[in-house]
């Protein structure tokens, strides 16, 4: 995306080194898996001893989705470049009706089988014919993609040393994520990871909308950066945010306020901890949400060994502060408040790194940004609370 941005980019070369490192990445990350993974698996998980044949072969058929997907990032990524938003939308909705019909399929199929054995073998399948979609949509309409992948030396230094910086804030997101599934499952077992599980499925339903609204804009970011249209940035950096939170709070507000009626209706009966997971997974979300186009604009400067030292290793707190509050007796909901505290520092950093990096004013987006998201909260979440305990519970209220 930078180097489209520039006057005389070239990023035939770019894509043909990320095509180069990301297989490089994709057979590191398929050694670690196979073996340190696997022993994590068997030795440490707690899993029915019945079940851990069909543990190992979703554990694989996961490793092959993964490898899968890490080898078709460049080409993802040359399609949200270009912005070409119709492509991306058009496989994304193909996605979505494929993963349907799946789960359709392994609900109502008229014989019997382990679904958890069939799922994940169909989704495989739809990660094969998504990925060869995109590679054949690249190879046609872009140029710079019919490059196969090569090494050139000044080009992977300048990647690489991105990717391994970069590689701190990753590490940091797994742990946040499947590090926390994994801290619940040592102390309290697999109950508490369904309610997680649950969770995690409405937060990302939810998630998705500002996603998709990021993946439009973030090109847009880096472009303004790369050509040094500032003022053009900031503007985005202001509408990103907000309407990033706002279309989050959308659906945020009634499914923290009727989260028990909502899962009723969807699950029926529901673990233990899954509206508190809920609610707190949501707040997580509308506090990191803000923090989206701040990590696109710092993204976009490649100077970010300083950032991910700090930011990178204040996120990685979640996981040992995790750690520390569940094995002193903390309720498991007692990770998302973590998560609250470590999402608030983190944005205060980044809002001091790129004060000093691109010159965004701390002043002007509290002000601009946060006051007035949270005046719109206020707002918004008034009339609602209103019903809610004005009401009787139910179908009327929810």
């Amino acid at each position: 995306t930078f180097e489209l941005g520039k006057m005389d980019g070239k990023p035939g070369k770019v894509f043909s080194n990320a095509l180069f490192i990301h297989l490089v990445l994709a057979a590191i990350v398929l050694f670690a898996f196979e073996t340190f993974g696997l022993w994590f698996l068997n030795e440490k998980m707690v899993i029915p001893v019945n079940r851990m044949s069909v543990a190992n072969y979703v554990f694989q058929a996961s490793v092959l989705s993964f490898i899968i997907s890490t080898i078709g990032v460049p080409f993802t990524s040359a399609v949200i470049a270009h912005e070409r938003m119709d492509t991306f939308a058009f496989l994304g909705v193909l996605e979505v009706v494929m993963k349907l019909v799946f789960v359709l399929f392994v609900a109502y199929a008229p014989f019997n089988f382990d679904k958890l054995v069939v799922f994940p073998t169909l989704m495989i399948g739809m990660g094969i014919c998504i990925q060869l979609s995109y590679w054949f949509f690249c190879r046609n309409h872009f140029e710079g993609c019919r490059c196969r992948p090569k090494f050139d030396k000044g080009y992977f230094r300048d990647m690489f040393s991105f990717s391994v910086w970069n590689f701190i804030g990753c590490t940091a997101g797994i742990l946040k994520g499947q590090g926390i599934n994994m801290l619940l499952n040592l102390f309290f077992g697999t109950v508490v990871n369904a309610a997680y599980g649950v969770a995690s499925t409405v937060n990302s339903a939810v998630g998705g909308f500002a996603g998709n609204f990021m993946t439009a804009l973030n090109p847009q970011i880096t472009k303004s950066y790369a050509s040094g249209d500032r003022e053009y940035m900031f503007s985005l950096i202001d509408r990103g945010s907000r309407f990033s939170f706002y279309l989050i709070l959308i659906f945020a507000i009634p499914l923290m306020l009727e989260t028990d009626h909502v899962l009723a209706i969807w699950l029926g009966e529901y673990p233990d901890y899954s509206v508190a997971f809920v609610r707190l997974m949501l707040a997580v979300s509308l506090i990191d949400v803000i923090s989206n186009t701040l990590i696109t604009a710092q993204t976009a400067t490649g100077k970010i060994r300083n950032y991910q030292l700090a930011v990178g290793g204040m996120l990685m707190m979640n996981f040992p502060f995790s750690y520390i509050a569940l094995k002193l007796g903390c309720s498991p909901s007692a990770v998302f408040i973590v998560a609250i505290l470590v999402g608030l520092a983190c944005l205060l950093l980044r809002l001091i790194f790129l004060r000093k990096m691109i010159g965004l004013s701390m002043s002007w987006f509290l002000r601009s940004v946060l006051l007035r998201i949270l005046l719109v909260a206020i707002s918004a979440a008034a009339i609602p609370l209103a019903v809610h305990f004005a009401m009787p519970y139910g179908w009327t209220r929810t």
